[in-house]
């Protein structure tokens, strides 16, 4: 039966500790190399592989020295090179905390002096034959770590004390272990005691970390340190406080328990437990050491936002200066580009360490290049950020696109009535134009006949059609005054009662109040010309010509109902045929853009006495908004 030996509790927390620092610093020197591009600019990855280096030495070193054991020739030696790389983390601490504040760095060349005559002191003890490390060197450091706090705390006064207390924190408890090696060394101490002396280096990693690359390695390094940190924990405080005393009690209880499945338990056990461990390693570093916002709302927040911009180059200006505030970033930009090199997917994101460029690509051209730059704290975007940048990208780009969608809709919707309008207006310049020499044929050919009957009456008459051209020439708008038209009408009917003679009576009906109300201009004499034409001139007796309004109210609108009627037979009219229907065509056509189909014209015999047309046209509207329904046709 294999019996598992009972390890002291000092010397397991050694080959815990060391072969965990191992691993840890083996691992950022890996993730350096790896991600060297992402890494920052060259203080950056200078500094970050020093700490690498540094660290691994001090852990290699302790670890090769526990296994060894102190009667090995190589003792000596390893712990000089062990404890020289330790005494460097403190001058890294200080050249991290100088860098973030761009200070002069006189402290750092102190702490560096500091960390070099530590070195020398123990190599000089080794090649004189003394005990290492040296108690000189150890004091060295551990005096110089404190005067070092004391430097940095009075040329720091504005950093933050969150930040003053990370460092503080981590050069005191160096200095601490410091002083603790120098009177005692070896397993002879409680665990505690010796996880604290020789560890102290994981706090001087952590602090240089947070203080100037907090954002560089969350993800690929801060995590996974962590969490095997506390796996490291959790398995030796299972070992301590469960495991060990279970194998004692097993063996005995009964001797046919085998120690090394007891161990084997609790290793699965400690292996169950690791999502768990991960989970609340994420939960440290993103909350506590990053102080990571929530996204998802931030990323809901951010999108009502977008959504509310009612521009398209908002949208761009908008998501970038909310990044920037969101990523600390010193410098923000956006511009329109053509075309994508590479053609990288939609919101894609470049890491180009000192900055970052994502692509909002629309489906269509030109799209727009985000950047940022000039991060703080050494930031570099996480896996978890980048996601969400993307996201951010794909949601503006959905929002420009429909922002386009839009503006190209009204536009097109806008260039149509434009379009439409003009077609409205060549239509009623046409009919306008239509009615001038229909009316002035007419004229002209009353006047040839009067020529032949009665030259002194065509003289007369001729001037008559003078004056009444003058005035429809002259007008030009597309309204007049009722009584302005009936005035018109006059001058038309004098000229037909020249003609006509005593065949030809007419009756003018229209109150005064009535008068003042605006019409479509020249509407009226088409009807009186058909009423003379298709009524009167077709009697040998002649007859009556009766020009009256009045206002009717139908569902609460205001109607001016205006009747042209005749005593004539009307068939001929009324029939309309295509010879003769042209005047009445474009008065249907012109009420029509004017008043859509609000307005209408009627033709109608009225008790077979009298053929009647009417006009009836709403008076609710204002002139000029009657205009403009008329040219936005």
């Amino acid at each position: 039966m294999l019996v598992v030996e009972q390890i002291n509790p000092s010397l397991l927390v050694n080959w815990l500790g060391f072969s965990v620092g191992v691993a840890l610093y083996a691992l950022l020197g890996w993730m350096i190399l790896r991600h060297r591009e992402s890494s920052g600019g060259k203080q950056v990855r200078v500094l970050l592989f020093l700490t690498s280096a540094l660290g691994l030495v001090w852990n290699a070193g302790e670890l090769a020295v526990t296994a060894l054991g102190h009667n090995s020739t190589l003792h000596p030696l390893i712990t000089v090179f062990a404890y020289s790389a330790l005494g460097f983390l403190p001058s890294v601490v200080v050249h991290s905390v100088q860098l973030e504040t761009d200070q002069r760095p006189v402290l750092t060349w102190i702490a560096y002096l500091i960390s070099t005559l530590a070195a020398v002191v123990h190599v000089w003890a080794y090649a004189a034959g003394l005990a290492v490390p040296s108690s000189t060197g150890l004091l060295l450091l551990t005096f110089g770590a404190v005067s070092l706090v004391a430097g940095l705390l009075l040329t720091n006064l504005r950093q933050t004390l969150e930040r003053k207390t990370v460092w503080v924190t981590a050069l005191l408890v160096f200095a601490v272990s410091s002083l603790h090696l120098v009177s005692h060394r070896g397993s002879g101490s409680s665990w505690p005691v010796e996880l604290i002396a020789h560890q102290s280096s994981l706090p001087l990693v952590l602090a240089i970390l947070y203080q100037n690359f907090r954002f560089a390695f969350a993800d690929i390094f801060l995590k996974r340190a962590v969490s095997l940190i506390f796996l490291a924990f959790v398995a030796f405080g299972l070992y301590l406080a469960v495991a060990g005393p279970a194998t004692e009690a097993a063996a005995r209880l009964s001797p046919n328990i085998p120690s090394t499945a007891i161990i084997l338990v609790f290793w699965v056990g400690t292996a169950l437990l690791y999502p768990s461990i991960n989970r609340f390693a994420g939960w440290l570093v993103d909350t506590v050491l990053l102080k990571r916002p929530d996204y998802e709302s931030f990323f809901n927040d951010l999108v009502k936002e977008i959504d509310a911009c009612e521009s398209t180059d908002l949208v761009p200006a908008l998501v970038s200066s909310t990044l920037a505030k969101e990523f600390s970033a010193g410098s923000h930009d956006w511009r329109e580009i053509e075309y994508v090199r590479d053609e990288p997917r939609l919101g894609s994101v470049i890491d180009g360490g000192e900055y970052i460029e994502t692509v909002i690509r629309t489906a269509e051209t030109p799209f727009y290049l985000l950047r940022l730059g000039e991060f703080a704290g050494g930031r570099r975007l996480l896996s978890e950020e980048i996601t969400m940048l993307e996201m951010v990208a794909n949601r503006a780009a959905r929002r420009i696109d429909a922002l386009r969608v839009t503006h190209e809709r009204c536009e097109r919707e806008f260039r149509e009535q434009q379009f439409s309008r003009l077609a409205a207006e060549a239509q009623l310049t046409a009919l306008r134009a239509q009615i001038n020499p229909h009316f002035l044929f007419n004229a002209l050919t009353t006047i040839g006949y009067l020529i032949q009957e009665s030259p002194d009456k065509a003289l007369q008459t001729l001037l008559q059609l003078t004056k009444l051209l003058r005035r429809v020439l002259n007008t030009t708008d597309d309204f007049t005054s009722f009584d302005v038209e009936l005035r018109l009408i006059e001058s038309y009917l004098e000229i037909e009662r020249a003609r006509f003679e005593e065949r030809l009576i007419v009756t003018i009906d229209v109150d005064d109040e009535l008068r003042s109300i605006e019409i479509p201009s020249l509407i009226l004499q088409p009807l009186v010309e058909n009423a003379i034409k298709h009524g009167i001139s077709t009697k040998r007796s002649g007859g009556e010509v009766r020009i009256s309004a009045l206002l009717e109210n139908e569902d609460d609108n205001a109607f001016l109902c205006i009747t042209v009627a005749d005593t004539g037979d009307g068939t001929s009219l009324l029939a309309r045929p295509e010879s003769i229907g042209v005047g009445l065509r474009n008065v249907e056509d012109r009420l029509r853009n004017y008043y859509h189909d609000e307005a209408r014209l009627e033709l109608y015999r009225y008790r077979d006495v009298e053929t009647r047309a009417v006009i009836s046209i709403p008076i609710v509207q204002t002139r000029s908004d009657i205009q403009d329904e008329a040219t936005a046709l």
